[in-house]
């Protein structure tokens, strides 16, 4: 248990995150610039899952940025900074609207996303993730997002991307710890 302790992956600091960050915040909130239910929490769990799913799928996040627990559930670290640096620049603007008596914060894209850096993998994986998520609120999708990786952390702690290959199944044996080891070493994902 101790290697894969010291083995945990936060960030990915050769994808260049925060400028990935900008561009799927855009890409995200274009695509989904028809979904009444999409705002920030909705874009935090959306970018969480491409880049969870893509290591769980591809062992390699799409971003690579680092995602801290909040108490709706995982959200970027460097969201905020990022965001208002969009904001500054021209990039972005925040709508803040009602839905369902409660305050929703939109992100409205003021520029196409440079996708240049990213493969059609990586937007097969963010299209699907934001039509299985269309219509689901945020209550609905924070819920979704509350899974063991998200509980293995405390509050702003830091959420290792193996996380994701931990089960909800209350039955994880020291076997289910090894294998994942056996398959940290055998993808080089240290």
């Amino acid at each position: 248990m101790a290697a894969v302790a010291n083995n945990l992956k936060f960030e990915f600091p050769e994808l260049d995150g925060n400028a990935r960050l900008r561009e799927l915040i855009l890409y995200i909130s274009q695509k989904c610039s028809g979904d009444p239910t999409f705002g920030a929490t909705k874009l935090n769990k959306i970018l969480f899952y491409s880049d969870f799913f893509s290591y769980y799928r591809f062992g390699k996040p799409i971003s690579g940025i680092e995602y801290q627990r909040l108490p709706n559930g995982p959200a970027p670290k460097q969201l905020i900074p990022v965001r208002e640096k969009m904001l500054s620049d021209g990039d972005v603007a925040i709508q803040k609207t009602s839905f369902f008596n409660k305050q929703q914060h939109r992100c409205i894209p003021l520029r196409d996303p440079n996708l240049s850096n990213f493969n059609g993998q990586d937007i097969a994986l963010i299209d699907e993730l934001i039509q299985n998520l269309w219509g689901k609120t945020a209550t609905e999708v924070s819920a979704l997002s509350h899974q063991r990786a998200w509980r293995i952390a405390k509050d702003k702690e830091s959420i290792p991307y193996q996380a994701i290959f931990l089960s909800d199944d209350d039955s994880l044996t020291d076997a289910d710890m090894a294998r994942v080891a056996d398959l940290n070493r055998e993808h080089k994902w240290e």
